[in-house]
This record gives C-alpha cells, structure tokens and sequence, in this order.
C-alpha cells in the first residue's frame, strides 16, 4: 500500500501526510511538479521528525509515475470528488497506491482515466470536500484494515 499525491501545491498538507505514512509505515510517491520546494519550512513543521522515516519516491513526471505503477502491478485507486464509488463499498488489496490530486484542482482527465478506481468519500449535503490529509487518513485506515496491513509496534 502506497500513497500518491499528484502534484501537491500545499506543503502543510504534505508534510501532515508524511507524517501520516511514517506512522503507518506507508510509503509515498510525489509526482512532480509540486507547487513549493520540497525542504520547505511549512512542510517540516507540519511532518515534524517524521519526514526522515517515510519511504519517499518522487516521481519527475505524472509519466514517469504512471510507467513505475504499471511495471510493478500495482492498482491505481483515486480519490476524488467525482468519484462514483464510496470507499466504504471498495475492495483494497495490499498492492493499492492511494492516489490525490492538487487541493486546488484536483486530478486532470487523463489521471481519471488511468485509475483502476475513483473512490468518493460520502458528506452532508452543502458540503464540497475534505482538507487532503484527512481524506487521506480516512480512506488509508480503511485500506489497511482490510488488507492487514497495520504497522505493529507502539499504540497510541
């Protein structure tokens, strides 16, 4: 199990993800070009100690990232508003790579069109969306719960 964000342009919002993974022992794939350089100051404050334990891979092009995903097998599964799937109804499996788009534009068509799946997560009505690192957080425990793959060791 792996997160991809698409072109990030909000480095707290990585940084709290980064986190996250560290955490979880999710590795992370940045496809490139983020919207802030990657050792920005907002990024480590939000990611803490943290940043230097995550199994980081960035990826100079949405190409590039699309090319490693297919050689290894591995499922493209996308988040996103437009999603025609909760993600309470999918099926993970321990190959999935948990893929976001930019906070301010979501994913592009062609980024829709490569995923396997394109999950929503349901809200009130009114509502338009969840910051990233939340969704993120949600959709990931779920993942990793049905795929037995929780990290082991300290509880909070």
């Amino acid at each position: 199990m792996r997160i991809a964000l698409y072109q990030p342009d909000i480095p707290q919002n990585t940084g709290t993800i980064l986190r996250m993974a560290a955490c979880m022992d999710v590795g992370v794939d940045i496809i490139e070009p983020c919207g802030f350089v990657l050792d920005d100051k907002r990024l480590r404050r939000s990611g803490m100690d943290y940043l230097d334990q995550v199994d980081l891979t960035r990826h100079l092009s949405w190409t590039h990232f699309h090319k490693n995903c297919t050689d290894a097998g591995d499922r493209l599964i996308l988040l996103t508003t437009s999603g025609d799937l909760p993600y309470c109804d999918f099926t993970f499996q321990p190959n999935d790579r948990l893929l976001l788009g930019r906070e301010s534009a979501g994913a592009p068509p062609e980024v829709h069109e490569a995923a396997q799946a394109r999950l929503c997560i349901l809200m009130a009505n009114g509502t338009r969306s969840l910051n990233i690192a939340m969704a993120t957080s949600m959709v990931l425990g779920e993942a990793l719960r049905q795929t037995n793959q929780f990290a082991t060791g300290n509880t909070e």
